[in-house]
């Protein structure tokens, strides 16, 4: 039986970023395909009781640090901490990502490249001219995805994506969907991945 993981996340998420590589590299081990889902947590949060990151109570800031601190030492994966974009619009990313997908474009390298930019590079990832780059560099033609990601339609895909998020269970990035089997957060891969073994 075909095994199939969908991957709900935002490309502006440090979550998100930290378990990226990780769990393609998990798919492949079991044999597994993943339908990559971008999304605006903007539309997530208000229906799912998730609050913006300022808007955050004291402690609970003070605890994402501590794990952002953590994670990447115990991974071997650089992170700033204190990006100079962020937070910033992760709309127009997944607009982009959503197009380059539904122009038949495998998303997971294009995906990574973007969280890169926000979490490693310095980059700000909701400018059109950084996406731009970010998607040539890719191999992928930047301004023919702009431009096709940028209008009526592009957000209509972005509108079915949430939608689709919505309709599994998804509150926060990543989230990681095993045959209805939900996982929230790269630090629950081991499980995912064990459910994976087990089927």
């Amino acid at each position: 039986m075909a095994k199939r993981i969908t991957y709900c996340f935002t490309p502006v998420s440090p979550w998100t970023y930290l378990g990226h590589a990780r769990l393609g590299e998990i798919a492949a081990r079991h044999g597994a395909t993943i339908d990559y889902v971008p999304i605006t947590l903007s539309a997530i949060f208000p229906k799912t009781g998730g609050l913006p990151l300022a808007k955050r109570a004291p402690e609970r800031q003070a605890y994402r640090m501590a794990e952002l601190k953590r994670w990447p030492r115990l991974l071997g994966i650089p992170l700033n901490l204190e990006p100079k974009h962020f937070p910033t619009d992760d709309r127009p990313a997944a607009r982009l990502a959503l197009t380059a997908k539904a122009q038949g474009h495998d998303i997971a390298a294009l995906s990574l490249a973007m969280l890169r930019g926000t979490w490693v590079e310095e980059r700000d990832i909701a400018d059109l001219d950084t996406l731009n780059a970010i998607a040539d560099a890719n191999e992928l033609d930047g301004a023919a995805l702009l431009a096709a990601s940028e209008t009526e339609s592009g957000q209509q895909r972005l509108d079915a994506a949430c939608e689709q998020a919505l309709a599994i269970g998804c509150f926060g990035s990543p989230w990681y969907d095993l045959d209805g089997e939900p996982f929230w957060g790269q630090d629950r891969l081991d499980l995912l991945e064990k459910a994976l073994v087990e089927r």
